[in-house]
């Protein structure tokens, strides 16, 4: 199976400058075409008689190469990969719009997501090092998986840069048989049917007065000012402290589950409609519900592990794990469950993560 790993690199000061213009040719492409696109897309709602073809990820090359390469000089300082990869990007993005999976893409700004992909010449040429195409040899602070990657991502977060690629693993086989069942939840973040209770991370809510004065005091800073880039640089380094903390409490649970159980039973939890929610959406998007299923989605592939994700509208909280009675009601407020019929009390959680585990024993 194919695996992302991805890595911190080690710069110079030629090399980051560098990259900064590939983030800008990948991020100028992106904006030319999707200026392009939308205008062809307006001309064909008023002109029903003469309608233009919408161009595919090649067409918008060759109209890049033909029109706006020649006129801009520094699109030949970097790889010619890098706004061919962005168009291609460009038309996916278009696909899952007319599909009505996404919405409408929309320009790209500088600083905000900055990243590009190159491919062609890429080989990790040792440990720590990783030839690609243009920009040379880069350096890493950990050593490198011994593979033949096709294509790399580097992106920045904050004042960091980061390299990504897939790489091809063998399969481990489980030798585990135990079947656990696991609620998410927001007073904690998982609890399992073995009674044991995961503490989430909080990092939002822990950071978010830090977080609230930064903004409050970027507000005043005039904008392109030398002080403002500090203030934001300052925001955008907490936000991915925030991130990491995030994502390190659920690499460890996600690993620790399907490393070791055989069989691992979840909800099928409608993440979209909770965000919905005004009241909880932080708490929600603060314990990453969405980025735990798809860890535990190719680790449980990885480690030779199942995943049983059970029906949305299984009733695990307001059904008795001890007699099988469901409940009629049950509010958010009440952390015990009481069973009218044959008197159990139980952590709400806790009888949940136990049903969810008899769905398949």
């Amino acid at each position: 199976m194919l695996l992302g790993f991805k890595t911190e690199l080690k710069l110079n000061d030629r090399q980051r400058t560098m990259l900064a213009k590939h983030c800008g040719v990948a991020r100028h492409a992106w904006n030319w075409g999707l200026w392009l696109t939308k205008n062809i897309l307006d001309h064909n709602k008023t002109n029903e008689s003469e309608k233009l073809k919408f161009p595919t990820a090649i067409d918008l090359h060759k109209l890049l190469v033909a029109g706006v390469k020649s006129k801009n000089p520094w699109y030949y300082e970097c790889s010619k990969s890098t706004p061919q990869i962005a168009l291609m990007a460009l038309r996916e993005a278009w696909k899952r719009c007319f599909n009505k999976t996404a919405g409408v893409p929309r320009f790209k700004k500088k600083g905000q997501r900055d990243n590009f992909t190159l491919e062609g010449a890429v080989k990790i040429i040792e440990n720590c090092k990783i030839q690609v195409p243009k920009i040379g040899v880069l350096k890493t602070y950990e050593r490198l998986p011994q593979g033949k990657p096709k294509s790399v991502t580097i992106s920045r977060k904050a004042d960091r840069w980061f390299i990504s690629f897939r790489f091809d693993v063998k399969q481990q086989e489980s030798c585990q048989t135990s079947i656990v069942g696991v609620d998410l939840g927001v007073k904690s973040l998982a609890t399992f049917s073995t009674g044991e209770v995961i503490a989430g991370s909080k990092s939002y809510k822990k950071y978010a007065a830090s977080l609230s004065r930064m903004q409050r005091l970027n507000r005043h800073k005039v904008i392109g000012s030398t002080n403002g880039q500090k203030a934001q640089l300052k925001i955008a380094r907490l936000h991915r402290k925030i991130a990491n903390i995030r994502k390190d409490t659920l690499h460890k649970l996600t690993t620790l589950l399907a490393k070791n159980h055989g069989v691992i039973v979840i909800e099928d939890l409608n993440v979209s409609g909770m965000m919905a929610l005004h009241k909880l959406a932080a708490s929600f998007a603060d314990m990453g519900f969405f980025e735990f299923r798809r860890q535990l989605t190719y680790k449980c592939e990885l480690y030779g592990s199942k995943l049983v994700v059970a029906d949305r509208w299984f009733p695990s909280t307001k059904t008795c794990s001890n007699c099988g009675i469901k409940k009629e009601t049950l509010s958010l407020s009440e952390r015990v469950f009481e069973c009218g019929h044959c008197g159990f009390v139980i952590d709400r959680d806790l009888n949940a993560a136990i049903n969810l585990s008899k769905t398949v024993s």
